[in-house]
Protein backbone atom coordinates (compact mmCIF):
# COMPACT_ATOMS: atom_id res chain seq x y z
CA UNK A 1 0.00 0.00 0.00
CA UNK A 2 2.78 2.44 0.96
CA UNK A 3 4.67 1.59 -2.24
CA UNK A 4 1.65 2.09 -4.51
CA UNK A 5 0.41 5.28 -2.85
CA UNK A 6 3.68 7.07 -2.08
CA UNK A 7 6.83 5.49 -3.50
CA UNK A 8 5.67 4.56 -7.00
CA UNK A 9 4.03 7.95 -7.78
CA UNK A 10 7.26 9.68 -6.70
CA UNK A 11 9.43 7.40 -8.81
CA UNK A 12 7.32 8.09 -11.89
CA UNK A 13 8.89 11.55 -12.02
CA UNK A 14 12.30 9.93 -12.63
CA UNK A 15 13.42 8.21 -15.81
CA UNK A 16 13.25 4.41 -15.62
CA UNK A 17 16.96 3.70 -15.30
CA UNK A 18 17.46 6.36 -12.63
CA UNK A 19 14.45 4.96 -10.76
CA UNK A 20 16.09 1.55 -10.88
CA UNK A 21 19.36 2.89 -9.50
CA UNK A 22 17.72 4.91 -6.72
CA UNK A 23 15.62 1.93 -5.64
CA UNK A 24 18.63 -0.42 -5.49
CA UNK A 25 20.72 2.10 -3.54
CA UNK A 26 18.00 2.81 -0.97
CA UNK A 27 17.14 -0.87 -0.55
CA UNK A 28 20.75 -2.00 -0.27
CA UNK A 29 21.38 0.66 2.37
CA UNK A 30 18.40 -0.46 4.44
CA UNK A 31 19.39 -4.12 4.19
CA UNK A 32 23.02 -3.49 5.14
CA UNK A 33 22.19 -3.53 8.85
CA UNK A 34 20.43 -6.08 11.07
CA UNK A 35 17.92 -3.40 12.10
CA UNK A 36 17.12 -2.66 8.47
CA UNK A 37 16.80 -6.34 7.60
CA UNK A 38 14.41 -6.92 10.49
CA UNK A 39 12.34 -3.91 9.53
CA UNK A 40 12.10 -5.06 5.91
CA UNK A 41 11.37 -8.60 7.03
CA UNK A 42 8.50 -7.43 9.23
CA UNK A 43 6.98 -5.65 6.22
CA UNK A 44 7.71 -8.11 3.44
CA UNK A 45 8.51 -11.45 5.05
CA UNK A 46 6.90 -14.34 3.20
CA UNK A 47 5.36 -17.57 4.46
CA UNK A 48 7.17 -20.81 3.74
CA UNK A 49 6.28 -22.90 0.69
CA UNK A 50 9.27 -25.26 0.42
CA UNK A 51 10.42 -26.73 -2.87
CA UNK A 52 13.48 -28.55 -4.21
CA UNK A 53 15.35 -28.03 -7.47
CA UNK A 54 18.88 -28.57 -8.76
CA UNK A 55 19.82 -30.35 -5.55
CA UNK A 56 19.00 -27.27 -3.48
CA UNK A 57 16.23 -26.34 -1.07
CA UNK A 58 14.21 -23.16 -1.63
CA UNK A 59 11.99 -21.57 1.01
CA UNK A 60 9.43 -20.97 -1.73
CA UNK A 61 9.61 -20.87 -5.54
CA UNK A 62 9.82 -17.10 -6.17
CA UNK A 63 13.20 -15.58 -7.00
CA UNK A 64 14.49 -12.30 -8.40
CA UNK A 65 15.10 -12.31 -12.15
CA UNK A 66 18.37 -11.23 -13.75
CA UNK A 67 18.71 -7.57 -14.68
CA UNK A 68 17.54 -6.08 -11.39
CA UNK A 69 20.80 -6.50 -9.47
CA UNK A 70 23.26 -6.35 -12.35
CA UNK A 71 26.31 -5.67 -10.18
CA UNK A 72 25.36 -8.14 -7.43
CA UNK A 73 25.60 -5.23 -5.02
CA UNK A 74 22.39 -5.69 -3.03
CA UNK A 75 22.43 -9.39 -2.17
CA UNK A 76 21.29 -8.87 1.42
CA UNK A 77 18.26 -6.90 0.22
CA UNK A 78 16.43 -9.57 -1.74
CA UNK A 79 15.92 -12.15 1.04
CA UNK A 80 14.89 -9.28 3.34
CA UNK A 81 11.98 -8.40 1.03
CA UNK A 82 10.85 -11.99 0.66
CA UNK A 83 12.71 -13.52 -2.28
CA UNK A 84 13.73 -17.16 -1.85
CA UNK A 85 16.63 -16.88 -4.31
CA UNK A 86 18.40 -14.35 -6.51
CA UNK A 87 19.79 -14.24 -10.03
CA UNK A 88 22.45 -11.55 -10.34
CA UNK A 89 23.82 -10.03 -13.51
CA UNK A 90 23.98 -10.37 -16.47
CA UNK A 91 27.70 -10.56 -16.09
CA UNK A 92 30.25 -10.49 -18.89
CA UNK A 93 33.95 -11.14 -18.49
CA UNK A 94 34.90 -7.68 -19.77
CA UNK A 95 33.50 -4.54 -18.20
CA UNK A 96 31.19 -2.68 -20.56
CA UNK A 97 28.98 0.39 -20.49
CA UNK A 98 26.11 -1.12 -22.45
CA UNK A 99 24.03 0.76 -24.99
CA UNK A 100 23.60 4.56 -25.07
CA UNK A 101 21.05 6.15 -22.74
CA UNK A 102 18.10 6.41 -22.49
CA UNK A 103 17.69 2.65 -22.66
CA UNK A 104 14.89 1.75 -20.24
CA UNK A 105 11.24 2.68 -20.68
CA UNK A 106 7.98 1.70 -19.02
CA UNK A 107 4.31 1.52 -19.83
CA UNK A 108 2.41 1.77 -16.55
CA UNK A 109 -0.95 1.07 -18.14
CA UNK A 110 0.35 -2.27 -19.47
CA UNK A 111 2.63 -3.17 -16.56
CA UNK A 112 5.39 -3.53 -19.15
CA UNK A 113 9.02 -2.49 -19.39
CA UNK A 114 11.21 -2.02 -22.44
CA UNK A 115 14.98 -2.12 -22.04
CA UNK A 116 18.00 -2.15 -24.30
CA UNK A 117 20.63 -2.06 -21.57
CA UNK A 118 23.16 -4.20 -23.44
CA UNK A 119 24.82 -6.11 -20.59
CA UNK A 120 26.10 -3.00 -18.81
CA UNK A 121 28.20 -4.31 -15.91
CA UNK A 122 31.65 -3.83 -14.33
CA UNK A 123 32.92 -7.22 -15.50
CA UNK A 124 33.46 -10.56 -13.81
CA UNK A 125 36.66 -9.64 -11.95
CA UNK A 126 35.03 -6.59 -10.35
CA UNK A 127 31.89 -8.53 -9.47
CA UNK A 128 34.02 -11.22 -7.84
CA UNK A 129 35.53 -8.51 -5.62
CA UNK A 130 32.04 -7.24 -4.77
CA UNK A 131 30.87 -10.72 -3.82
CA UNK A 132 33.93 -11.37 -1.65
CA UNK A 133 33.45 -8.02 0.10
CA UNK A 134 29.81 -8.90 0.74
CA UNK A 135 30.81 -12.26 2.18
CA UNK A 136 33.55 -10.84 4.39
CA UNK A 137 31.21 -8.13 5.73
CA UNK A 138 28.67 -10.71 6.85
CA UNK A 139 26.08 -9.66 4.29
CA UNK A 140 26.03 -12.90 2.33
CA UNK A 141 22.48 -14.16 1.71
CA UNK A 142 21.31 -17.46 3.14
CA UNK A 143 19.31 -18.03 -0.06
CA UNK A 144 20.69 -19.55 -3.30
CA UNK A 145 22.50 -17.26 -5.72
CA UNK A 146 22.44 -17.74 -9.49
CA UNK A 147 24.56 -15.68 -11.89
CA UNK A 148 23.40 -14.81 -15.38
CA UNK A 149 26.35 -15.04 -17.80
CA UNK A 150 26.45 -13.20 -21.12
CA UNK A 151 29.04 -12.68 -23.82
CA UNK A 152 31.20 -9.56 -23.86
CA UNK A 153 30.74 -7.41 -26.96
CA UNK A 154 34.47 -7.62 -27.72
CA UNK A 155 34.19 -11.41 -27.79
CA UNK A 156 31.15 -11.60 -30.06
CA UNK A 157 33.32 -11.98 -33.16
CA UNK A 158 35.66 -14.57 -31.63
CA UNK A 159 35.83 -18.02 -33.13
CA UNK A 160 35.25 -19.42 -29.63
CA UNK A 161 32.84 -17.18 -27.68
CA UNK A 162 32.70 -19.99 -25.10
CA UNK A 163 36.06 -18.74 -23.79
CA UNK A 164 34.34 -15.54 -22.65
CA UNK A 165 31.51 -17.39 -20.87
CA UNK A 166 33.96 -19.80 -19.25
CA UNK A 167 36.25 -16.97 -18.10
CA UNK A 168 33.31 -15.41 -16.24
CA UNK A 169 32.32 -18.71 -14.65
CA UNK A 170 35.93 -19.33 -13.59
CA UNK A 171 35.87 -16.05 -11.69
CA UNK A 172 32.57 -16.78 -9.94
CA UNK A 173 32.41 -20.59 -9.72
CA UNK A 174 33.25 -20.79 -6.02
CA UNK A 175 30.78 -18.04 -5.11
CA UNK A 176 27.57 -18.73 -7.05
CA UNK A 177 25.26 -21.70 -6.52
CA UNK A 178 24.30 -21.97 -10.19
CA UNK A 179 24.74 -20.25 -13.54
CA UNK A 180 22.42 -19.23 -16.37
CA UNK A 181 23.77 -19.15 -19.92
CA UNK A 182 22.31 -16.17 -21.76
CA UNK A 183 22.42 -16.22 -25.55
CA UNK A 184 18.85 -14.93 -25.80
CA UNK A 185 18.98 -11.25 -24.84
CA UNK A 186 17.87 -9.08 -27.79
CA UNK A 187 19.95 -6.12 -26.64
CA UNK A 188 23.47 -7.15 -27.69
CA UNK A 189 24.05 -7.24 -31.44
CA UNK A 190 24.85 -10.76 -32.62
CA UNK A 191 24.18 -12.47 -29.29
CA UNK A 192 21.15 -14.43 -30.48
CA UNK A 193 23.22 -15.78 -33.38
CA UNK A 194 24.99 -17.91 -30.76
CA UNK A 195 21.74 -19.87 -30.48
CA UNK A 196 22.07 -21.18 -34.05
CA UNK A 197 22.27 -24.98 -33.78
CA UNK A 198 25.89 -25.60 -34.80
CA UNK A 199 27.23 -22.64 -32.81
CA UNK A 200 25.09 -23.48 -29.78
CA UNK A 201 26.21 -27.12 -29.86
CA UNK A 202 29.87 -26.12 -29.70
CA UNK A 203 29.28 -23.40 -27.11
CA UNK A 204 27.39 -25.64 -24.69
CA UNK A 205 29.74 -28.57 -25.23
CA UNK A 206 32.76 -26.49 -24.23
CA UNK A 207 30.91 -25.01 -21.26
CA UNK A 208 29.98 -28.53 -20.18
CA UNK A 209 33.61 -29.65 -20.46
CA UNK A 210 34.51 -26.80 -18.13
CA UNK A 211 31.77 -27.81 -15.68
CA UNK A 212 32.95 -31.43 -15.64
CA UNK A 213 36.52 -30.31 -14.95
CA UNK A 214 35.51 -28.49 -11.75
CA UNK A 215 35.75 -30.17 -8.37
CA UNK A 216 32.50 -28.58 -7.15
CA UNK A 217 29.61 -29.34 -9.48
CA UNK A 218 27.21 -26.46 -10.09
CA UNK A 219 23.96 -26.53 -12.11
CA UNK A 220 24.04 -24.66 -15.41
CA UNK A 221 20.77 -23.49 -16.94
CA UNK A 222 19.95 -22.33 -20.45
CA UNK A 223 17.78 -19.23 -20.93
CA UNK A 224 15.30 -19.40 -23.81
CA UNK A 225 14.22 -16.61 -26.15
CA UNK A 226 10.44 -16.25 -26.56
CA UNK A 227 10.95 -15.01 -30.12
CA UNK A 228 12.15 -18.34 -31.49
CA UNK A 229 9.63 -20.68 -33.08
CA UNK A 230 8.42 -23.65 -31.09
CA UNK A 231 10.33 -25.99 -33.41
CA UNK A 232 13.53 -23.97 -32.95
CA UNK A 233 13.10 -24.05 -29.16
CA UNK A 234 12.59 -27.81 -29.25
CA UNK A 235 15.88 -28.19 -31.12
CA UNK A 236 17.68 -25.86 -28.69
CA UNK A 237 16.42 -27.91 -25.75
CA UNK A 238 17.66 -31.12 -27.41
CA UNK A 239 21.09 -29.56 -27.98
CA UNK A 240 21.20 -28.24 -24.41
CA UNK A 241 20.35 -31.59 -22.86
CA UNK A 242 22.88 -33.37 -25.06
CA UNK A 243 25.53 -31.00 -23.73
CA UNK A 244 24.86 -31.33 -20.03
CA UNK A 245 22.50 -28.43 -19.33
CA UNK A 246 20.69 -29.01 -16.02
CA UNK A 247 17.55 -26.94 -16.56
CA UNK A 248 15.95 -24.04 -18.39
CA UNK A 249 14.82 -20.46 -17.81
CA UNK A 250 11.70 -19.60 -19.80
CA UNK A 251 11.81 -16.87 -21.00
CA UNK A 252 13.97 -13.83 -21.80
CA UNK A 253 12.50 -10.52 -22.98
CA UNK A 254 10.80 -10.24 -26.37
CA UNK A 255 11.15 -7.91 -29.35
CA UNK A 256 7.45 -8.38 -30.15
CA UNK A 257 4.95 -5.74 -29.02
CA UNK A 258 1.31 -5.84 -27.90
CA UNK A 259 -1.27 -3.33 -29.00
CA UNK A 260 -0.66 -0.11 -26.99
CA UNK A 261 -3.30 0.94 -24.50
CA UNK A 262 -2.25 4.57 -24.03
CA UNK A 263 -0.16 7.32 -25.56
CA UNK A 264 2.65 6.55 -23.12
CA UNK A 265 2.58 2.85 -23.94
CA UNK A 266 2.67 3.70 -27.65
CA UNK A 267 5.81 5.73 -27.07
CA UNK A 268 7.39 3.01 -24.92
CA UNK A 269 6.53 0.25 -27.39
CA UNK A 270 8.07 2.23 -30.24
CA UNK A 271 11.47 1.94 -28.54
CA UNK A 272 13.92 -0.75 -29.61
CA UNK A 273 14.68 -3.36 -26.94
CA UNK A 274 13.30 -6.31 -25.05
CA UNK A 275 9.84 -6.18 -23.52
CA UNK A 276 9.14 -7.71 -20.12
CA UNK A 277 6.07 -7.67 -17.92
CA UNK A 278 2.43 -8.66 -18.20
CA UNK A 279 2.14 -8.73 -22.04
CA UNK A 280 4.88 -11.38 -22.15
CA UNK A 281 3.02 -13.84 -19.93
CA UNK A 282 0.99 -15.73 -22.58
CA UNK A 283 4.10 -16.54 -24.63
CA UNK A 284 6.07 -17.39 -21.50
CA UNK A 285 3.36 -19.88 -20.50
CA UNK A 286 3.39 -21.43 -23.95
CA UNK A 287 7.15 -21.94 -23.85
CA UNK A 288 7.05 -23.34 -20.29
CA UNK A 289 4.34 -25.81 -21.28
CA UNK A 290 6.11 -26.92 -24.47
CA UNK A 291 9.47 -27.39 -22.78
CA UNK A 292 7.91 -29.29 -19.88
CA UNK A 293 6.09 -31.60 -22.27
CA UNK A 294 9.42 -32.20 -23.98
CA UNK A 295 11.65 -32.81 -20.93
CA UNK A 296 9.29 -33.64 -18.06
CA UNK A 297 10.34 -33.12 -14.47
CA UNK A 298 13.92 -34.31 -14.98
CA UNK A 299 15.08 -30.85 -16.08
CA UNK A 300 13.56 -28.12 -13.86
CA UNK A 301 12.17 -25.02 -15.54
CA UNK A 302 12.35 -21.51 -14.11
CA UNK A 303 9.25 -19.64 -15.22
CA UNK A 304 9.68 -15.91 -15.84
CA UNK A 305 7.75 -13.37 -17.87
CA UNK A 306 4.71 -11.44 -16.68
CA UNK A 307 4.36 -13.20 -13.34
CA UNK A 308 2.76 -10.59 -11.09
CA UNK A 309 0.01 -12.38 -9.15
CA UNK A 310 -0.89 -15.70 -7.58
CA UNK A 311 -2.92 -16.52 -10.70
CA UNK A 312 -0.05 -15.98 -13.15
CA UNK A 313 2.35 -17.79 -10.80
CA UNK A 314 -0.03 -20.74 -10.47
CA UNK A 315 -0.41 -20.90 -14.26
CA UNK A 316 3.37 -21.03 -14.67
CA UNK A 317 3.75 -23.78 -12.08
CA UNK A 318 0.87 -25.94 -13.29
CA UNK A 319 2.19 -25.66 -16.84
CA UNK A 320 5.62 -26.93 -15.81
CA UNK A 321 7.69 -24.37 -13.87
CA UNK A 322 9.35 -25.60 -10.68
CA UNK A 323 10.76 -22.17 -9.78
CA UNK A 324 9.60 -18.67 -10.65
CA UNK A 325 11.18 -15.26 -11.13
CA UNK A 326 9.78 -11.74 -11.15
CA UNK A 327 11.20 -8.43 -12.31
CA UNK A 328 8.58 -6.07 -13.75
CA UNK A 329 6.11 -6.91 -10.97
CA UNK A 330 8.62 -5.61 -8.45
CA UNK A 331 8.78 -2.32 -10.36
CA UNK A 332 5.01 -1.87 -10.70
CA UNK A 333 3.78 -3.39 -7.43
CA UNK A 334 6.70 -3.10 -5.01
CA UNK A 335 8.25 -5.82 -2.85
CA UNK A 336 4.95 -6.78 -1.18
CA UNK A 337 4.09 -8.60 -4.42
CA UNK A 338 6.24 -11.58 -3.36
CA UNK A 339 4.25 -12.12 -0.16
CA UNK A 340 0.96 -11.76 -2.05
CA UNK A 341 2.04 -14.36 -4.60
CA UNK A 342 3.09 -16.91 -1.98
CA UNK A 343 -0.07 -16.45 0.10
CA UNK A 344 -2.12 -16.76 -3.06
CA UNK A 345 -0.30 -19.95 -4.05
CA UNK A 346 -1.08 -21.43 -0.65
CA UNK A 347 -4.78 -20.75 -1.25
CA UNK A 348 -4.57 -22.28 -4.73
CA UNK A 349 -2.99 -25.42 -3.28
CA UNK A 350 -5.67 -25.71 -0.62
CA UNK A 351 -8.42 -25.31 -3.19
CA UNK A 352 -6.80 -28.01 -5.35
CA UNK A 353 -6.15 -30.40 -2.48
CA UNK A 354 -2.38 -30.21 -3.02
CA UNK A 355 -0.10 -30.30 0.02
CA UNK A 356 3.32 -29.92 -1.67
CA UNK A 357 3.88 -27.20 -4.28
CA UNK A 358 6.06 -29.60 -6.28
CA UNK A 359 3.04 -31.81 -6.81
CA UNK A 360 1.42 -28.97 -8.77
CA UNK A 361 4.25 -28.71 -11.33
CA UNK A 362 2.99 -29.56 -14.80
CA UNK A 363 -0.48 -30.75 -13.83
CA UNK A 364 -2.05 -28.59 -16.55
CA UNK A 365 0.71 -28.93 -19.14
CA UNK A 366 -1.35 -31.15 -21.43
CA UNK A 367 -4.57 -29.17 -21.22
Amino acid sequence: MVYRLIVRPFLRFLDSERTHGVSIKIGAGLASTMVGQKMLGSLYGTPSLPTEAFGMSFRHPVGLAAGMDKKCEALSLWPSVGFAWTEGGGVTYHAQDGNPKPRMFRSDSDNALINRMGFNNPGAVSIRKTLITTMESGGWPTTPLAVNVGCSKVAMGDARPSKDYIATMQQLWDLADMFVINVSSPNTAGLRELAEPDILDTLLREINEFKISQKDKKPILYKISPDESNDAIRLMVEIAIRNGIDGFVAVNTTVSRPKPTSTRSRRAFSEIGGLSGRPLHPRSLEVIRNVYNQVGSEYPIVGVGGIDSAESAWDAITNGATLLQIYSALVFSGPAVVKRIIRGLQKKMKQSGIENIQDAVGIHSNT
